[in-house]
């Protein structure tokens, strides 16, 4: 099929790859014209495990562009996955998504093409898109259209980090349409990834004993609230064992061993259940907001998302709080942060709880030295200002220390060699904000090992 995907995010970029890969003709458009030279030159402009490796194979089928001409009139479906970020409301800000929308009207020209919301949208944006497109192509045309397009929800569940096994390998695929032939449309251009019958990319193994892959086949409302609902029952894990962490710390329990027993329960599950400083990044603040805000328009209060928005917000706070209990005064403190990317495997730096407990040591008056493995260069042009505190040598860090936060989970970090690290500090204090280190082995190399229960 002819594929034609605007916006070349996290997104837009992985599933315009896993589409080109299973021999789809893919046309990707961004206005962003240093970003597609860049494409077109043959390299990826983000961090993501295997893109690069992937873009390669399928440079064949990829087409990369600023011109809605040169993808949209061929294309048997189009999906907008433009960014929507968060506007002070809550809601999301769909300024992007209304010019993608109006844009890809005027350069309609098929019989019939299927139009996909891939952002993630408000409840509801899809009969707001159609009446978009139905007003730009009347403009533009000349002429009301008369089954030229219809519109679909198609959400994402990407994880960045992993984001090409979860497009090749789901757990499911969720398509919304009012138009039958949309969804024929959908499940016939992601028939190879529902039936597991591509040979799979070499770095990218199929799971062992996976066959098939779950297609909901809905209306484009239930389409749209799946992803909020899931998005913000996943924060909620987070949230609820960052609670447990806590009376776990007042009565002196093991908070891995609480997780890992309450996570064997198969109604519950293991997956999410990680107490550390909280979840950040472009998608559970920014949809449990959104979902919020959809709930103030019907005077629908939520009390369980935003408590778990509650929760995670504190636990940055509490960062700060424990250094305060071990070292007393913070003023003056070298204090080092591992880690600046929300999670590990990205260089993704939206809400990423690394920047705001940055931000909150050095409004005490602390002296903070930041590093990361993969997202320095991002951190530098992202975080002007945080950036004199930045080092790419991590013994940086160490040197002179009274304290190290560990905020993201590199295997960087896990391979450190602490040994040699111990004795360049003033304090070998390591505050482990994700669990992710071994405690014994610290302890016994001369380190004060902390979490943020422990």
């Amino acid at each position: 099929m002819k594929v034609c995907v605007v916006g070349t995010g996290y997104v837009g970029l992985t599933t315009a790859a896993s589409l080109a890969f299973l021999g789809h003709d893919t046309t990707c458009i961004d206005l962003d014209a240093q970003k597609v030279d860049t494409l077109r030159a043959g390299r990826c402009p983000i961090y993501e495990p295997h893109l690069q490796d992937l873009l390669d194979q399928a440079a064949s089928h990829l087409t990369f562009t600023t011109d809605y001409a040169t993808g949209v009139p061929d294309a048997d479906v189009v999906f907008i996955a433009v960014q929507t970020p968060q506007l002070d409301s809550g809601n999301p800000d769909l300024r992007h998504l209304r010019s993608a929308a109006e844009s890809v009207a005027r350069h309609l020209r098929g019989d019939f093409t299927v139009v996909v919301n891939k952002s993630t949208v408000p409840i509801g944006s899809g009969n707001w898109v159609d009446a978009i497109l139905r007003e730009a192509y009347a403009r533009h045309h000349g002429h009301r259209p008369d089954g030229q397009f219809a519109v679909a929800s198609n959400p994402e569940f990407l994880r960045e980090g992993t984001a090409l096994a979860d497009t090749l390998y789901p757990d499911r695929i969720v398509i919304g349409g009012d138009n039958q032939q949309s969804l024929d449309v959908l499940h016939q251009l992601y028939r190879p990834i529902l039936n597991q019958s591509f040979t799979p990319p070499t770095a990218i193994p199929r799971p062992a004993g996976m066959s098939a892959v779950p297609l909901v086949s809905t209306d484009l409302a239930s389409a749209e609230l799946i992803k909020y609902a899931a998005n913000a029952f996943l924060a909620l894990k987070i949230s609820y064992i960052n609670e447990i962490a806590a009376v776990a710390g007042k009565v002196g329990a093991d908070i891995r061993e609480v997780a890992r027993g309450t996570g064997l329960d198969p109604r519950i599950g293991p997956r999410f259940l990680n107490p550390g400083i909280g979840w950040g990044g472009s998608c559970f603040g920014k949809d449990t907001a959104a979902l919020k805000a959809t709930a103030d328009e019907y005077h629908l209060p939520l009390p369980i998302v935003t408590a778990a928005r509650d929760v995670n917000h504190r636990q940055r706070g509490k960062v700060v709080d424990r250094l305060l209990d071990e070292l007393h005064i913070i003023k003056g403190r070298k204090i080092g942060i591992l880690g600046l990317a929300f999670k590990p495997n990205t260089d993704d730096l939206r809400d990423s709880p690394a920047i705001d407990i940055a931000n909150l040591l050095l409004d005490r008056g602390a002296r903070i030295t930041l590093h990361d493995p993969i997202a320095a260069d991002r951190f530098r042009r992202e975080q002007p200002t945080l950036a004199e505190h930045l080092t790419d040598h991590v013994d940086d860090v160490f040197d002179d220390a009274d304290a190290i936060i560990v905020a993201t989970e590199w295997s960087h970090y896990r391979d450190l060699d602490w040994a040699k690290h111990a004795p360049t500090m003033r304090s070998p204090l390591i505050l482990d904000g994700r669990h992710c280190l071994n405690a014994n082995r610290l302890t016994e190399l001369g380190y004060r090992y902390l979490t943020m229960t422990t």
